[in-house]
């Protein structure tokens, strides 16, 4: 398959997601197999109010979440197969890039609070045709806290609005 590779100054111009669902903050660096990603964990994070209320906790979930939204941010940025690439526009776009397939593995090895910030680490491992396969890390003032390794694919976007 031919790729595109495109770079965009906002986040919100790799993803679909926006707030409150959107996590990456900020993108520290793409290269051509990995990136570095950022987050401020805040008490306003919608999800924080009822997850251990009187002793907030960032969500393991939520952290899952994060690091598979930096690895999308890699695929639409090197092994996207669109030229034409709008997340606005949903319907403009043939291909939804970096929809989860499966998670191998994930280990949690401690917690992430308000005022944390969060350093997600993804590295591509491998390309299985659509499958990108790939391991991340999140790391708090240089302390990981968690490790996965996950799948994602490009999947035409027609899936996404069938009904079951």
């Amino acid at each position: 398959m031919n790729y595109c590779r495109h770079r965009f100054e906002n986040v919100e111009d790799y993803l679909h997601h926006r707030p409150p669902y959107l996590l990456v903050d900020e993108i520290q660096m793409i290269g051509e197999r990995n990136i570095v990603t950022a987050k401020m964990v805040s008490e306003e994070d919608v999800f924080m109010a009822g997850h251990f209320p009187g002793a907030p906790i960032f969500p393991g979930a939520m952290m899952q979440e994060f690091i598979t939204q930096s690895a999308g941010i890699l695929i639409a940025a090197n092994f996207n197969p669109m030229k034409s690439y709008v997340t606005s526009d949903p319907s403009h776009n043939e291909y939804a890039l970096g929809v989860l397939m499966k998670v191998n593995s994930a280990r949690y090895r401690s917690f992430a609070r308000p005022g944390d910030r969060l350093e997600a680490n993804i590295r591509l491992n491998e390309i299985i045709e659509n499958l990108f396969d790939f391991t991340g890390r999140i790391t708090v003032r240089e302390t990981e806290i968690m490790r996965i390794d996950f799948r994602l694919s490009n999947i035409r976007s027609a899936l996404l609005n069938e009904s079951s």
